[in-house]
């Protein structure tokens, strides 16, 4: 499978040559903020899989921590890619432009979501974080 992704104003695109996995929303306030919404939609990819195609310059990069941050264009702002140790971890699922052929799989940290957010009842949910293997 091949699926592409750019940001809002296109300058930046990327390329991953195989599937996404472990598709999650989470709902917690760092999430709720990185994402300007109510939760984010997230999906691990191959770090060997994924490339930049073009816009690569324009990319601004936010540690959280030594080991973990994120990606996203210094221009429009859209959250592209989480990192881990230096290596794209996973893709926002929003930035994707074909279908992922992914469903998200669980929902986590809605112990901490947005008071005005309503969850439906049938969805895989976590007061917090689970491991994938769980």
């Amino acid at each position: 499978m091949q699926l592409t992704g750019e940001c809002f104003c296109g300058e930046i695109k990327y390329r991953v040559d195989g599937a996404l996995r472990d598709a999650r929303s989470c709902h917690c306030s760092r999430c709720r903020k990185v994402f300007s919404s109510q939760a984010s939609a997230y999906a691990e990819v191959e770090h060997t899989q994924f490339n930049w195609i073009c816009g690569q310059a324009l990319l601004s990069t936010y540690l959280s921590n030594q080991e973990f941050g994120l990606q996203f264009c210094s221009r429009c702002g859209s959250t592209l890619v989480g990192i881990y140790n230096g290596n794209v971890h996973g893709v926002t699922l929003g930035c994707i432009n074909e279908d992922p052929k992914i469903e998200i799989g669980r929902h986590i940290f809605v112990g901490s979501k947005a008071s005005w957010e309503i969850l439906p009842d049938n969805i895989i949910q976590f007061e917090e974080n689970v491991p994938e293997s769980q």
